[in-house]
């Protein structure tokens, strides 16, 4: 056989890692990459564009499920969330979270503005470098910071919640990451399993979205007929819905942290259980409507993607229809709990991913198997039931209640303290409310026809003013000054009623 020359290869011989210096070694004097496997960088890279793409996949979820006239709130804070949260990332974050040093709760500040993060091997695995590990796990803290925030849904103001992104993004979310991921964490040390994050992510947004919703309040209406109304725009739910389930590969998949079996294994479960799901809850909405709805397809789709997360890189193929079947069953059932708790949950975030992710968890401590977490021939665990590991299940059950408690209290005492600070409060005026927070806090719309609207009925109520004598004319601007029965640009409420039918239980299009 003729000889063959080493460096002219295709591809980087892989050499292992020997440990020079905290950052990898001099890139002035060391190649750096020789540490690492191309493959995987790419892969990795482009996980952690597709977890990117599934931040606006929340806000279009969230937007389609709101009324028109708070339709783009929802965007822009999902959109502004990824700007907060990944300065907070960089500023302390990931310190917090996964120094090398930290401790069983949380980390230092080692690694504060990452410092010393370039190409020594990541806490996460040894596959890839500190660097590229980081800014992974950077959108994760994002896109958890995002789908919490969706509870100030049409009552909350911007500001606050923007401060409250940076504040819970640190006292929330980096300690729960911290003691689930990091292998100096207490549940990581444990025992806990959770492969992409079904209490860092999904228990702790639900815990806090409904904490939110609460100190909040009630949205103006509630209990009556003005808040009766659907989704306003199902389209923008579907658009939604696709950009979570492309971008759910990178986050499930992705959390192998390496192109190996074990993602592919990953990303099987992951597609399986979000169709499952999707059936499910279809299924169980036309029980009760006889309709095959659009909404329960999608949100299926979602809490069956929520529930497999924890699993996905643990459990066999199988075990996926049974995530999906469970996690839209009881998310669908856990969408009544509001009323109960009597808290205005307006987008379920608490019943999807509060639950689902709890059911996630659960399922795992069954399901989980030594044979699947070994397929990227490191991890090794004793599994779950599957594996007669009994004591799984209540290792799991503690991850998640100590989690979510922690996140329901944490988020209630930080917004407790923010509501006190003057220009902080978290309400919106019931002026802003009747006019939409779009209208109100952003002064821009998602559609130009809520505005083009206004301004038609505008003239038309102006031209009709001509027909009232000067008293009459006086007792109609008493009632449009009344922030309760006014509309911007003089469109009160009584108004709308006249123009649209009494009878009808939903708003007039411009007002949702």
């Amino acid at each position: 056989m003729a000889d063959v020359d080493v460096n002219h290869l295709p591809y980087v011989t892989l050499v292992p890692y020997n440990g020079t210096g905290v950052t990898g070694g001099d890139s002035r004097t060391d190649d750096l990459n020789i540490w690492y496997q191309s493959g995987d960088i790419a892969f990795m890279i482009i996980s952690t564009a597709l977890v990117l793409l599934m931040i606006p996949g929340v806000g279009f979820f969230y937007s389609g499920l709101a009324r028109r006239k708070s339709a783009l709130s929802l965007i822009w804070l999902s959109v502004m969330a990824t700007a907060i949260t990944t300065f907070q990332w960089f500023f302390w974050g990931y310190s917090l979270t996964f120094s090398h040093s930290a401790g069983p709760y949380i980390g230092d500040l080692s690694n504060f503005g990452f410092k010393d993060v370039l190409a020594a091997p990541s806490v996460g695995s040894s596959h890839i470098p500190d660097l590229l590990f980081a800014v992974y796990q950077g959108m994760f803290s994002a896109i958890t910071v995002a789908l919490a925030c969706g509870a100030v849904a049409e009552r909350g103001r911007m500001l606050p919640c923007v401060i409250f992104m940076f504040v819970w993004a640190t006292v929330i979310y980096d300690p729960i990451a911290c003691w689930t991921w990091n292998t100096s964490g207490w549940s990581n040390k444990m025992g806990g399993l959770d492969f992409a994050g079904g209490t860092p992510v999904h228990i702790a947004s639900g815990a806090a979205a409904l904490a939110y919703s609460m100190m909040l309040g009630k949205r103006r209406g509630h209990g009556t007929h003005e808040l009766n109304y659907r989704p306003h725009n199902v389209t923008h739910i579907v658009i939604g819905t696709v950009f979570l389930w492309v971008g759910w590969f990178g986050f499930n998949a992705g959390s192998a942290l390496a192109a190996n079996m074990r993602a592919i294994m990953a990303a099987v479960v992951t597609n399986l259980a979000a169709c499952v799901g999707g059936i499910t809850w279809c299924f169980l909405d036309y029980r009760l409507e006889r309709k095959w709805s659009t909404v329960g397809f999608c949100s299926g789709v979602v809490a069956g993607l929520v529930a497999i997360t924890p699993g996905s890189g643990f459990v066999p193929v199988w075990s996926a229809v049974i995530y999906g079947v469970l996690g839209a069953g009881f998310a669908n059932y856990a969408t009544k709990l509001k009323f109960l708790l009597r808290i205005d949950d307006a987008l379920d975030i608490f019943a999807v991913h509060g639950i689902g992710g709890l059911v996630g968890n659960v399922l795992t401590a069954f399901f989980a198997a030594d044979y699947i977490a070994a397929l990227d021939h490191v991890t090794v665990i004793k599994g779950g039931w599957v594996n007669h590991n009994w004591v799984q299940l209540p290792i799991q059950l503690a991850d998640s209640f100590s989690g979510g408690c922690y996140s329901f209290v944490g988020t209630c005492l930080i917004l407790f303290v923010m509501n006190l600070i003057p220009g902080l409060h978290l309400r919106a005026t019931e002026e802003a409310e009747i006019l939409g927070i779009d209208d109100a806090e952003i002064g821009e719309f998602a559609y130009d026809y809520v505005e083009l609207t206004r301004e038609v009925l505008n003239d038309v109520d102006g031209e009709a003013a001509s027909m009232f004598s000067s008293a009459d004319q006086n007792h109609l601007n008493r009632d449009f000054q009344s922030p309760v029965g006014r509309e911007k640009n003089g469109i009160s409420m009584m108004d709308q009623q006249r123009m649209y039918g009494a009878g009808q239980s939903q708003l007039p299009p411009h007002a949702q």
